[in-house]
């Protein structure tokens, strides 16, 4: 039984790799931002969650919007006073948001269509955990298939992401090997609601 959550995560990624990445690598010489490949999921994540355009945030921080791709697709890290400035205006410090590490070993997967599923997620509840949430949008994954691989109920799951529920351990390990991020900042918005409050 132990190898059980090991084998949902293979599953999981061979589904996930076979529907971006199993028609085969074609790459155009200017492609449509909305097929580049992704290297920081997280801040993609907080984007989405938060329905935060590339652009505007491009805006926001009075830079040209390549750049802003540039962390997102390439997984840039930006200069000090941007860095700030980015951490600042999502809420988040600096090693969640532009974690290099994370980065570094992300798997490259190609951002998908808006998920029908997960703007209904988000608009019916307001969401708690956004990392969470957004990482299921960058995914276009469904709760349901979430909670099958991770091993937990669906309705435990929402509660994760619309309560702002902290899993237990086993749970929080679960889905840091399933995401492929730590859980410390998969539950982030928890944990530093958590520490503001005391």
């Amino acid at each position: 039984m132990p190898n059980q959550p090991e084998q949902h995560s293979i599953q999981a990624w061979s589904l996930i790799n076979r529907k971006y990445l199993g028609k085969g690598v074609r790459v155009k010489r200017f492609r449509k931002p909305t097929r580049c490949q992704i290297r920081n999921r997280v801040l993609l994540a907080v984007l989405m969650a938060n329905d935060i355009k590339l652009s505007q945030l491009a805006e926001d921080l009075s830079i040209s919007s390549r750049s802003v791709s540039a962390w997102v697709y390439e997984g840039r890290i930006p200069g000090s006073t941007n860095l700030d400035k980015a951490c600042q205006l999502l809420g988040y410090p600096r090693h969640i948001l532009f974690n290099e590490e994370v980065v570094r070993q992300s798997p490259v997967i190609c951002q998908p269509e808006p998920s029908r599923f997960m703007k209904r997620t988000v608009t019916r509840s307001p969401v708690s955990n956004r990392i969470l949430t957004g990482l299921c949008m960058v995914h276009d994954l469904s709760v349901t298939d979430v909670s099958h691989w991770i091993g937990v109920h669906p309705g435990t799951f929402r509660k994760w992401l619309h309560q702002g529920t902290l899993p237990s351990a086993a749970f929080q390990e679960q889905a840091e090997q399933f995401f492929r991020i730590p859980k410390t900042i998969l539950f982030a918005d928890v944990i530093l609601k958590d520490r503001h409050n005391n």
